[in-house]
């Protein structure tokens, strides 16, 4: 080391805790003397020593002593003496000195945390103790090489912590970031320039790497400096010089786009980016196709980008604000990059056209908005959809069966590409349809010898369409003859060509999604719809050799018969027949894999539900037609079910509970055909679906592999409700029994809504009447049982169950049924009654709170009046009228949340009703008992009761959030 070592006192056995190899003890002491640095008022100085004096060679010592000065900075600078203060800058310059004399440079993870420390100490002390601080640094460092490093990573620590505003700042900190940046422009930006300049110009040969950093510094300040200071012909000049060197020519390129990117004046802004150009046209920049450095390229594309939008922003303004001259002149400038455009939107390289898509998206939405087109502009149009066409098709390397990052990143431009398609469509729909028929019609015309990429490019361009010139509700068919002749003209050719048996995958994906997206093109054209039918039923559709394609065309397939099921009389039974293999129950045990997955599966029975429950065939054929799709999943579920208990093994087990779950989907999925048009019954259907619920309900009693069948049983459940009506009424009560059997949070959670369902669907009370106690005991037993104070998952589990527990209160009292909790005797009332006003109060749950208040105003609207329920009056002012109070009062109540208010709402509701039901006596028990014992001024009780009995609701619930606003003070 150059300086001079002096014995410091520090722990040497805790700093060997600071190697990343040390053991766990030595680490352990070693943050343990960290803290204890950090936090004492003077042991820190030792630090602030060892790095002014150079004593230790160890990086990771030299490290651990800035993050200790660093602490002192960041949360101790307000406490530390005069001395100590100055200690810190000292230490910091003789380090900095020490640099300039090393011969070689340090670590940069030590550099950049010395920066960090510097732009720390600056922010501090600069408006008061050190307004000198970058004349002493520049006066230390001069043009030292690892001077100049140090200083210009100081100048982006501090872009980071006074100007990025990607980072959230108090209102405190804002404020003095921009008292540091005006002081900064008033006495010290010029100098900073300066020094920029020099070091430009002296290191652009020997140190590119000191440039690059100077040219990235210059780049982040020059968005709140004096852009003249940057903008000038000497400082332009030397970075145009310096996109000819190829280390420094990146970084040169990102200088100036924010410099262009600089916020200014419109007609200024013009003359800046036209004396740009002209000097890197003059260099020969524009010349793209003779450049060969992508990565530079990129960067150039970016730089062009912002030049565009940078003039288009402007001529949006001039345009606005009237300017009619300069905005002309504008627009001139802007059509003289499109060359350029063009050139780097078509380049082979994506990421150099993805740079140049946001001017292009901006210049064409310029054009939409001219009056009239000129020729040249209509060329530029055709221009940018030949290149958007082209950039569209995918390259050789593109690996469909295995997609990774580059993939990806491709289905990302793409995406960036149809917008631009889109924008295009808007400035001129005909343009767009003439091209891409012209596209299509010659590629359809010699698909078999067209690389794959080329037919795939052609069908997507047509499926484009489809959202490029939007039709409502899908109809393209029907109104402008133009476009829709020219969109059956391509349908036609695209489903007779015979394209659909090109050996691509990605081709074969394409086709279907173009079929089903305009699917009502058949409704027009229905003579087509015999060979569509049979390319998705054969060897190019579910049963192609790719798993991807497969399983996407059953989801397509469904989407196809779903619209045209009115066309597919003739066909029902073919179809039927020939995706009878795909309706089989893959069994657990079968080592083969199957054509579908399950989940593709479940398209293929709602498809077969949607043939036969459509059909126009009499009711005793859909009868028998839906007994042979839904029989073979009875036998099998009956006999796997017969195997599960008598496994042992539970990955087998898991995986006859999977496939039993499957059979119990597929036949639900079948359901979804059925509509108000055509129920269950009127199918005839009826049987059959009851003959599945006795299949299943078994299920529920099997003792593994529980939550599994009981979970798909329910959906089952749910489904026969909606489509089977009172006839799964017999089938409740025994299944409620079995899922109220050893359950868990979850079950009970899951089955609530399915008991709320047949609540408020058919109203019955007997069966009400039976579930009710075993249901609320269940949860009582399950919200009782211990969990430990950290368990997060199980707190969480308790409170949706509880959520759930009271909007179930909620439906029986809200529909009529509140008999049924009457008819529940006095001890079973009072617990039900207890767990509401608890819920009321002491969970702080916002939405089941709100959810009590409703409940509680329910039952004092039934059971409240002069013939309600026995002792029910003695309960609303023992317990609901102190619940409206206490509920808000709570501190956890918070009056600033939303979902809260909405609470004290229903809060005001509740005591509106009260006063209603109950008249002078309510008004009474406030003024004279009640709110004399919460020490409630007369006045005030006086105020509520008056406001209470107003007859707008509204008044109240104003009034209220402001007297518990107060009270809460």
């Amino acid at each position: 080391m150059a300086c001079q070592s002096v014995a410091a006192i520090m722990d040497e056995q805790a700093l060997l805790g600071l190697n990343p190899n040390a053991d766990a003890r030595y680490r352990q002491r070693a943050m343990a003397y960290f803290e204890q640095l950090k936090e004492s008022q003077d042991a820190w100085e030792v630090c602030a020593e060892a790095l002014a004096k150079g004593i230790y060679n160890d990086d990771h010592v030299k490290f651990f002593c800035f993050q200790v000065l660093e602490h002192q900075i960041k949360f101790r600078h307000a406490a530390l003496s005069a001395a100590q203060q100055q200690l810190i800058r000292e230490t910091l310059m003789k380090w900095l000195q020490c640099q300039l004399m090393n011969t070689q440079p340090e670590k940069p993870f030590i550099r950049n945390k010395a920066a960090q420390v510097l732009a720390l100490t600056f922010i501090m002390e600069y408006l008061t103790m050190w307004p000198k601080f970058f004349f002493d640094i520049l006066t230390l460092v001069g043009l030292n090489p690892h001077g100049v490093d140090i200083y210009l990573r100081t100048l982006m620590a501090i872009d980071a912590e006074v100007v990025d505003r990607d980072i959230l700042h108090t209102p405190e900190e804002t404020r003095r970031n921009t008292l540091i940046k005006d002081t900064m422009r008033e006495q010290c930006i010029p100098s900073l320039v300066e020094s920029w300049f020099q070091i430009l110009q002296t290191y652009q040969l020997s140190h590119p790497e000191l440039t690059c950093q100077c040219l990235e510094v210059v780049g982040a300040y020059v968005s709140w400096i004096d852009l003249n200071l940057i903008a000038n012909d000497r400082f332009v000049n030397l970075l145009l010089s310096q996109m000819s060197v190829e280390e420094l020519r990146e970084e040169a390129c990102d200088c100036l786009f924010e410099i262009v990117n600089k916020g200014m004046d419109p007609v200024d802004k013009t003359k800046l980016v036209e004396s740009l150009c002209q000097v890197l046209q003059s260099a020969g920049f524009f010349n793209v196709e003779q450049e060969e450095d992508v990565d530079f390229l990129a960067k150039f594309s970016r730089l062009v980008n912002g030049m565009g939008q940078s003039l288009v922003l402007s001529w949006t303004k001039l345009a606005k604000a009237g300017n009619v001259k300069d905005a002309a002149e504008t627009l001139q400038a802007v059509e003289a990059k499109v060359p350029l455009l063009l050139q780097l939107l078509v380049h082979e390289d994506d990421d150099i056209s993805a740079n140049i898509v946001g001017f292009c998206y901006e210049y064409l939405h310029v054009l939409k908005q001219l009056p009239q087109l000129t020729d040249q502009q209509k060329t530029n149009i055709e221009a940018v959809m030949l290149a958007v066409m082209k950039k569209l098709t995918y390259d050789d390397e593109y690996n469909f069966e295995n997609e990774g990052e580059d993939e990806a990143m491709f289905v990302e431009y793409r995406k960036q590409l149809k917008m631009l398609l889109d924008r295009l469509a808007q400035v001129s729909p005909e343009l767009l349809l003439e091209a891409v028929r012209r596209v299509f019609t010659n590629t359809m015309q010699s698909w078999q010898t067209a690389p794959f990429m080329e037919v795939e490019v052609a069908i997507r361009l047509l499926y484009m369409l489809g959202e490029a010139l939007p039709a409502s509700h899908g109809a393209h068919f029907s109104g402008d003859t133009a476009k829709t002749s020219a969109l059956q003209d391509m349908m036609r050719t695209l489903v007779s060509c015979g394209v659909s048996s090109y050996q691509h995958s990605s081709v074969s994906l394409e086709f279907f999604e173009t079929v089903v997206r305009y699917d009502k093109f058949f409704i027009v054209e229905p003579q087509h719809i015999p060979n569509v039918l049979m390319t998705f039923l054969d060897q190019r559709g579910l049963r192609h050799n790719s798993p991807k394609v497969r399983s996407r065309v059953a989801y397509l397939f469904s989407r196809f018969i779903k619209t045209l099921h009115k066309h597919m009389n003739a066909f029902i039974e073919e179809i039927l027949t020939r995706i009878q293999d795909l309706l089989e129950l893959a069994p657990p045990e079968n080592g083969f894999p199957a054509l579908l997955t399950s989940d593709d599966q479940l398209f293929m029975f709602e498809t077969a539900g949607v043939l036969i429950v459509n059909s126009e065939c009499p009711v005793e054929r859909k009868q028998a037609l839906m007994r042979s799709l839904l029989t073979p999943l009875m036998d099998a579920f009956r006999l796997l079910l017969a195997k599960l208990p008598q496994e042992t093994e539970t990955e087998r087990q898991a995986a006859l509970a999977d496939c039993l779950s499957h059979a119990v989907g597929f036949a639900s999925r079948t359901s979804k055909a059925f509509s108000n048009k055509q129920t269950v019954k009127q199918c005839g259907c009826t049987e059959v679906y009851r003959d599945c619920l006795q299949t299943f309900l078994p299920a529920l009693s099997c003792p593994v592999q529980r939550a599994v069948l009981r979970s798909s049983v329910r959906s089952f459940l749910h489904r026969m409700i909606i489509c089977m009506e009172e006839e799964v009424l017999p089938f409740v009560p025994a299944a409620s029994e079995h899922m109220l059997k050893d359950c868990e949070a979850k079950d009970l959670q899951e089955f609530i809504p399915l008991i709320s369902q047949i609540t408020a669907k058919f109203k019955v009370s007997p069966f009400l009447q039976q579930v009710f106690m075993p249901l609320v005991l269940a949860i009582f037993e399950v919200l009782a049982r211990p969990a430990e104070d950290n368990d997060q998952a199980a707190a969480l589990e308790k409170q949706m169950l509880r959520r759930s527990y009271f909007s179930f209160i909620q439906t029986v009292t809200g529909s009529g049924m509140n008999e049924v909790m009457a008819n529940q005797g006095a001890e079973n009332i009072e617990r039900v009654l207890f767990t509401i006003i608890q819920g009321a109060v002491d969970f702080p749950d916002p939405i089941a709170q709100k959810t009590c208040f409703i409940i509680l105003s329910k039952l004092v609207e039934l059971w409240g009046g002069k013939d309600g329920m026995v002792g029910f009056p003695d309960f609303i002012y023992k317990h609901i009228v102190p619940a409206c109070f206490l509920a808000p009062l709570k501190p956890t109540f918070d009056l600033s949340d939303a979902q809260t208010v909405l609470t004290l709402s229903e809060c005001a509701v509740t005591l509106k009703m009260i006063h209603l039901k109950r008249g002078p006596e309510c008004i009474q028990f406030l003024q004279q008992d009640y709110l004399p014992s919460l020490q409630v001024s007369p006045e005030i009780s006086q105020e509520l009761c008056q406001v209470l009995q107003q007859p707008d609701v509204k008044v109240l619930k104003n009034y209220i959030k402001a007297f518990f606003q107060q009270a809460k003070l």
